[in-house]
């Protein structure tokens, strides 16, 4: 039998079939519409059934590797359950029916009480949380929170009349921690790692007083705490140098360490992960900034504000700010799903949820530890790295991986660790999940060894095989006339 499922919706058009036949208006376009608006020819669109529409995109669903449906151990991106009590929240017709600019119109305040009271609690929440003065939601993904917190570290060195041109980048850091220095004007300084952490001696080198900040993740991509921060923050302290708290894993330590009371200046927060919010494809994000008492005043506008007779309002009155970072107040349903999550878990929960994905990433790295290279092997964090064997790449454990129905996790980041395989269960994976995954890497491993062309020719099932992503990049196809043989 053909495969049908293969294509779009046009190769199943068939010349006058249709799904439902609408009544007749009892007008016609020419009739409702200006002249200048109507259509000169018919729509292009595909001539098929109900039953054509609902199978395309049934089993299109099926193709596509989701939290729902697959274990997702992707290091550095925290691929987390979503609770579906967040959407139902996120959707109440008093937040999902409500127009993001009616608070920006005169009067608009009075009918959007409840979401404006949202946006100020869960920016206080986040305070609470992270040991921060204030937070800003505008931001709506994590890379727009980095170039966010940069822009607010320019401010601050620019109205205090310092002359900071560089910013300092671990070696091991994000990629989007250099892009955004550089974006923002700055001049970034690789800074090397050791012992998988900042070396302070390097660090000591590397600080002039042109340095602006340092940006960190804490536990770092490694998944190792930097266990050096209080000489760290010292030293930056002694320059007037500001510490930059990248929050892509925050998971690890989110109800156990405040990072306002260690000593970090601004934090972005990717909700979009830690907070059980739809991720990547699924999205969109947010990453919120929250900020120290010295950075407050730099924040983007409009703010929202508490009035004496507890009413909430947007105030433009902030002189020093950076101005707009986004449209509207940010991406609002998806801080709406992690202030639900928030307040589901508590002040019990949330630290809880640390600890079991510190407890998950811990119980697959001694699990695996005998097969895998484990470069840092100690207690790590929420997530660990690992190398396959000599002879045995990352990418082909990872195309084996997806054959057997479980997402392959980030590979071959951090570029210091060869061949790397970073696994982040995440907490909300049980021990029967995690089981699978350990006994499925060692077959590959053995596997591996003894017929090294078994896991390059994986997967065999699933939509696309392998393809030469150089090509892919250089030369996509867009078109549906220019189909793949």
């Amino acid at each position: 039998m053909k495969n049908r499922s293969i294509g779009t919706l046009f190769d199943k058009s068939v010349k006058g079939r249709t799904a439902v036949l609408p009544t007749q208006p009892s007008q016609s376009a020419k009739d409702m519409l200006p002249k200048g608006l109507l259509r000169q020819n018919a729509p292009r669109l595909p001539e098929v059934s109900e039953l054509d529409v609902v199978r395309h995109f049934t089993n299109n669903s099926h193709k596509n590797f989701s939290i729902d449906g697959n274990l997702y151990p992707l290091g550095s991106c925290t691929m987390k359950y979503n609770p579906k009590v967040n959407e139902s929240i996120a959707a109440l017709p008093g937040f999902s029916s409500t127009h993001p600019l009616i608070p920006q119109l005169k009067g608009g305040e009075a009918y959007t009480q409840g979401s404006l009271q949202a946006v100020y609690e869960v920016e206080e929440v986040l305070c609470e949380i992270n040991g921060m003065k204030a937070f800003t939601m505008q931001p709506m993904s994590g890379a727009n929170g980095e170039f966010t917190g940069v822009m607010l570290i320019a401010a601050y060195h620019r109205d205090k009349g310092n002359k900071k041109t560089k910013i300092i980048v671990p070696d091991a850091a994000h990629g989007t921690n250099p892009a955004s220095a550089m974006m923002a004007g700055y001049e970034v300084i690789n800074l090397p790692s050791k012992d998988g952490m900042v070396d302070p001696e390097a660090l000591e080198a590397a600080l002039t007083d042109d340095v602006a900040a340092l940006m960190m993740t804490c536990p770092n991509t490694l998944g190792i705490f930097e266990n050096h921060l209080p000489s760290i923050v010292e030293k930056l302290r002694k320059i007037d140098a500001l510490l930059y708290y990248d929050g892509a894993n925050l998971n690890a330590i989110m109800g156990k360490m405040r990072v306002g009371d260690v000593g970090f200046d601004v934090v972005h927060l990717n909700l979009h992960k830690t907070m059980a919010t739809p991720h990547g494809g699924g999205g969109p994000g947010s990453g919120a900034v929250g900020v120290s008492e010295k950075l407050v005043p730099y924040l983007p506008v409009a703010r929202v504000v508490k009035n004496e007779d507890g009413s909430f309002a947007l105030s433009y009155d902030f002189p020093k700010s950076i101005g707009y970072i986004a449209p509207f107040l940010g991406n609002f349903s998806v801080y709406l799903k992690a202030f639900a999550y928030i307040k589901r878990l508590g002040k019990e929960g949330i630290p809880r949820a640390a600890e079991f994905a510190v407890l998950n990433a811990n119980y697959l790295r001694k699990s695996m530890e005998s097969f895998l290279t484990v470069p840092f092997d100690r207690i790590c964090m929420h997530e660990f790295v690992s190398s396959p064997p000599e002879g045995i790449r990352a990418l082909d454990i990872a195309k084996a991986l997806l054959e057997n129905g479980i997402h392959a996790p980030t590979i071959y980041f951090p570029l210091i660790v060869n061949e790397c395989l970073m696994f982040e269960p995440t907490e909300t994976e049980n021990k029967d999940t995690l089981d699978e995954l350990i006994e499925l890497m060692h077959e590959f491993v053995e596997k591996g060894k003894k017929d090294p062309e078994y896991l390059t020719k994986m997967p065999l099932t699933t939509p696309v095989r392998r393809l030469d992503e150089t090509m892919a990049a250089r030369n996509m196809i867009l078109t549906q006339q220019e189909k793949v043989k």
